[in-house]
């Protein structure tokens, strides 16, 4: 069977599942499902669309949306007729999706809400490349655009061609070698890169995959990162290889909803929603009775025993079976219900995780495959196998794939899932390799096999008394606490370490009501001195293992958070400590004035 090029592979499976639910999705408040032959009749319709507007092979595609079914067929019928496709994150501004439009000479894109068609088609009116615009969303008002249109209409179109033929010339001619995807990386510093990932690399990634993780076609996985994100587009990709069911969630602050409607097996998901589950159920627990944290301690207890003898493949004494059922009943069974209830394994990945937290859901029975890689090197690089994993590390290179640490510290890579390159940047690309090896820009440790990320190259700080500073791993073990929503480290020759903190407000307040202490507003709340009292003996009491000179000396509590919309944040969630210093240049000057 030849699978050697995504359209052929989801062409196969779509004549293995047929009447099977391949995609499922909220509409109006009710779940609906999508069978695999009704996907592939929408793929085929979009692909012959494509035809209709002259799409040649090697042409860049974009798409601008919201995760949804459409989004998928979309890029799946892109695919078809051997086009690129191109994801914009749904959230870009005008400048950055312009950005992109422009590089890759975008002629159609396909944009979701009324917002991204609004800025889409300013851009258009300005742009000599971009000819069409379909919108997904029928609500969408077009203002009477003649170079716009309905994805329902553009179906309709593809579906009244008569250029079958040449969809199947097109598929015929499937290169192994076919360019798929360009991923502009959102980047914390610097102009986007559009990564290219060319069809050879997922078709060496998924049996790797296969090789790592416990999966089968009964699985159902929720498609909650943006798809635009190398991570969830790969594992969606992934998801269709082997047969689950994609469920959508297009509301990210609706995410537990979702998990419990949609109860899926296996979700991606990055660091920081692991964070905020463990920061709810421990704020829940800080206003518990005595009997109550003294019960929730016992069972996670209970089920840490479990999931160390697991993961060594020990057996479980009856004593401890009947404890761990007990323990299930009164406390993990309310946590993984919080996810659902399904939940086999999370696989996690983009930022670091703390070893705390990890352990965490670990004894609460949800296992998360914590692993690490790039845009570049089509997401996975490494991760947690079912058993004999070491928390606190992201685990073992996946097959395939090499690693090593060069001299300065710096982890590379080498393998058939690494990018060839940057599109139109042929010294960006040069720079990013050194004799066959791509330069992650991460720092890292191997040992015994096992990866241990400790900061990215740039992000590595020298006091002015000449010690070195990791901030992701400062950030990590301080940022854990669930009275700290965001925080940044400042110490780039400096005399000291700082950190600007947002506290999480929701537990913070509920701390100041049960304390009687009065505020008229955040900004009030923040400056409070018993507040900052309580907030440095947090911080000494999360700083213990770390060196002295990595330790928070002062901070300042912010009272509004950082923002992807201020530019402080990637549509990934990962702080810009660049633009956030520049933005707080007075109030980091003033830390180390005083």
């Amino acid at each position: 069977m030849n699978e050697t090029h995504l359209a052929l592979m989801i062409r196969n499976r779509i004549e293995k599942y047929g009447e099977r639910t391949a995609l499922r999705y909220k509409e109006k408040g009710q779940w609906k499902d999508i069978s695999w032959n009704v996907m592939g009749e929408q793929i085929r319709a979009v692909a012959k669309g494509l035809l209709e507007m002259d799409v040649k092979e090697g042409d860049m595609v974009a798409i601008f949306s919201q995760n949804s079914p459409a989004w998928t067929i979309a890029d799946y019928g892109i695919l078809k007729v051997r086009g690129v496709s191109v994801p914009i994150y749904a959230t870009s501004s005008a400048k950055q999706a312009g950005y992109i439009i422009n590089e890759a000479e975008i002629k159609i894109i396909f944009v979701g809400s009324q917002d991204q068609y609004d800025k889409t088609k300013a851009l258009q009116d300005a742009s000599s490349c971009l000819k069409k615009i379909i919108v997904f969303d029928d609500n969408v008002t077009l203002g009477g655009s003649d170079t716009a249109m309905y994805f329902k209409d553009f179906l309709d179109l593809g579906r009244r061609s008569s250029r079958d033929p040449e969809v199947e010339d097109r598929l015929n001619s499937a290169s192994i070698d076919d360019l798929a995807t360009v991923i502009y990386t959102s980047g914390t510093t610097g102009e986007p890169k559009g990564v290219m990932l060319h069809h050879s690399i997922f078709y060496h990634s998924f049996p790797a995959h296969v090789k790592r993780l416990v999966v089968s076609d009964q699985d159902v996985s929720l498609c909650f990162l943006p798809l635009t994100h190398v991570f969830e587009r790969t594992w969606c990709y992934f998801a269709s290889y082997m047969g689950m069911v994609i469920c959508y969630c297009d509301e990210t602050p609706r995410i537990i909803e979702y998990l419990q409607e949609a109860k899926p097996t296996v979700m991606c998901a990055v660091p920081r929603f692991y964070e905020k589950i463990y920061s709810a159920v421990f704020e829940k627990l800080e206003n518990a009775s005595p009997t109550k944290k003294k019960l929730f301690t016992w069972a996670i207890g209970v089920g840490e025993q479990v999931y160390v003898r697991e993961k060594e493949k020990m057996a479980i004494p009856a004593l401890l079976t009947l404890k761990h059922t007990i323990a299930g009943k009164l406390v993990l069974d309310k946590i993984r219900n919080i996810v659902g209830g399904r939940i086999r394994f999370f696989p996690c990945a983009g930022a670091p995780l703390s070893k705390e937290i990890e352990e965490f859901f670990h004894s609460a029975g949800i296992f998360i495959t914590y692993g690490y890689g790039l845009t570049e090197t089509c997401a996975t690089v490494t991760c947690h196998e079912k058993y004999y994993f070491k928390p606190g590390t992201v685990g073992k290179p996946i097959d395939g794939v090499e690693v090593k640490i060069a001299d300065n510290g710096e982890i590379l890579v080498k393998g058939p899932t690494i990018t060839k390159g940057y599109y139109k940047k042929p010294d960006a690309t040069a720079e990013a390799f050194e004799d066959g090896w791509f330069k992650t820009g991460d720092v890292g440790v191997l040992e015994d096999g096992y990866l241990t990320i400790t900061d990215r190259i740039k992000d590595l700080m020298k006091t002015s008394g000449g010690k070195y500073i990791a901030p992701q791993l400062v950030e990590t073990m301080i940022g854990k606490d669930y009275y700290i929503d965001q925080i940044t480290v400042i110490g780039e020759a400096k005399k000291f370490v700082s950190a600007l903190i947002v506290p999480a407000f929701d537990a913070l307040e509920e701390y100041a009501r049960t304390r009687n202490i009065t505020y008229a507003s955040r900004e009030d709340l923040v400056k409070n001195p018993a507040i900052i009292e309580f907030y440095q003996t947090r911080i000494a009491e999360n700083s213990k293992d770390l060196a002295g000179h990595e330790q928070i000396k002062k901070f300042v509590l912010l009272s509004e958070p950082f923002t992807q919309e201020a530019g402080e944040m990637t549509p990934t969630m990962k702080l810009k400590r660049k633009v956030i210093t520049e933005k707080h240049r007075d109030i980091i000057e003033n830390i180390y004035r005083e």
